[in-house]
């Protein structure tokens, strides 16, 4: 599945602090706006998307808080389609099918075991000038 998320008619941006809390600010907005959105709660897709969510901001907040004091999150949806990014300033970028083969982290792990489950993508944007990146996840509804 590749939409092009520019293209999504809902979106939402959310930047905080990269602490702890951010984790749970995080998914709460994912709620919030999914709901706005006509996103039905009991959706399959949900509880697997905010898990993922969870784990992403999770990442960032343990691993590029010291390069990146705030994280961003978003949130974009159309018809049949919901993606999401987290964003920090930390240049590592995470070897995401690799976490399916034991070379990446648990947390990754279970974000693609989702996603792939849901017969979602997953991709990691480099920003323009190395420093930073994205972790996109789309997942068909």
């Amino acid at each position: 599945m590749s939409v092009p998320t520019q293209t999504l008619p809902h979106r939402h941006v959310l930047t905080m602090p990269s602490t702890p809390s951010a984790v749970r600010v995080a998914r709460e907005t994912a709620q919030q706006v999914m709901a706005e959105w006509g996103v039905a709660a009991r959706h399959p897709a949900v509880d697997p998307a905010l898990l993922i969510l969870s784990e992403l901001v999770t990442n960032s907040v343990r691993h590029a808080a010291d390069r990146s004091p705030q994280v961003t999150v978003i949130y974009a949806a159309g018809r049949d389609c919901l993606a999401f990014a987290v964003h920090d300033r930390h240049p590592f970028l995470p070897p995401l099918y690799g976490a399916l083969t034991g070379s990446g982290s648990g947390g990754l792990g279970t974000v693609m075991e989702l996603t792939l489950a849901l017969a979602g993508t997953a991709v990691v944007r480099a920003d323009a000038d190395g420093l930073g990146k994205s972790v996109w996840i789309t997942l068909p509804l």
